[in-house]
């Protein structure tokens, strides 16, 4: 069975045929996926899907490049992370607090706004004893210090989408860390990835797309879903040596003890 741990079926993509997508999980293997929050309105829109599907499961929280909103709300007297609180007590099938973490891809970043919420959700993470879905890109040493900072070994989550070096991989994975692996594991630029997974033990990959975004070869650049994790899974098999069902078997394991959930 597949376990999709990294997903945005909330996404305006999947506004025409999100039901049919979603229906078509199970009869393509796909067992468990969970759905991720990247603002205050999409987690609630993650609530949703959790309530309608049995098998989806969600993460909520806001994603650094929509921490803004979190700054907003507080000028306004509200308290954004509350709001975040609240989905969680609401609602068992949510699973990990995410995506939150840094993104410096911009030169106009408020880094220490994102830096501030990352510090702050990590310690809602700690409070509901939830895990986190972190998102961090071009902000590997600030990412590294924060989590040690906050000494979140004792949180524990994922790396999603991860695109650091396989050294610091195994920093991650020495924290207790996942390392999520998409699409881009496929690709043939993607020699930091492959390498991380040439180098990381099984135990500690799950299966992700963050789709609709980073379809897999030989579908790079179409929308993506969950029925594309089979060129993800079979590129890893081929840079782990070993079966596509091992693949399948370690990473459902694997996802469902960073999510806490039972098999």
């Amino acid at each position: 069975m597949i376990f999709e741990t990294h997903t945005h079926l909330d996404d305006e993509a999947f506004d025409e045929d999100r039901d049919s997508i979603i229906g078509s999980f199970p009869e393509n293997g796909i067992g468990k996926a969970v759905n991720i929050g990247a603002n205050i309105e999409s987690s609630k829109a993650t609530v949703e899907l959790t309530k309608k599907y049995d098998f989806i499961y969600g993460a909520v929280g806001v994603h650094p490049s929509d921490v803004s909103e979190l700054s907003e709300l507080e000028a306004k007297g509200v308290d954004g992370i509350g709001l975040v609180r609240d989905m969680v007590t609401a609602n068992r099938k949510i699973v990990a607090i995410g995506e939150i973490g840094l993104d410096y891809h911009y030169e106009d970043t408020d880094k220490e706004c994102q830096k501030r919420w990352f510090i702050e959700q990590l310690a809602l993470a700690r409070e509901c004893k939830l895990p986190v879905v972190i998102h961090s890109r071009d902000a590997a040493a600030d990412t590294l210090e924060i989590m040690r900072q906050e000494n979140a070994q004792e949180i524990g989550g994922v790396v999603h989408c991860y695109s650091y070096s396989k050294e610091i991989a195994r920093e991650f994975v020495d924290m207790g860390f996942y390392i999520g692996v998409g699409g881009v594991v496929t690709f043939k630029n993607g020699k930091k990835l492959k390498e991380t997974v040439e180098s990381i033990p099984l135990d500690k990959i799950v299966l992700e797309t963050d789709s609709p975004y980073l379809a897999p070869d030989p579908v790079r650049g179409s929308r993506n879903s969950a029925l594309n994790i089979p060129y993800i899974a079979k590129a890893i098999s081929e840079l782990k040596g070993v079966s596509v069902e091992e693949v399948y078997d370690a990473t459902w394991k694997n996802a469902h003890r960073l999510y806490g959930i039972s098999m």
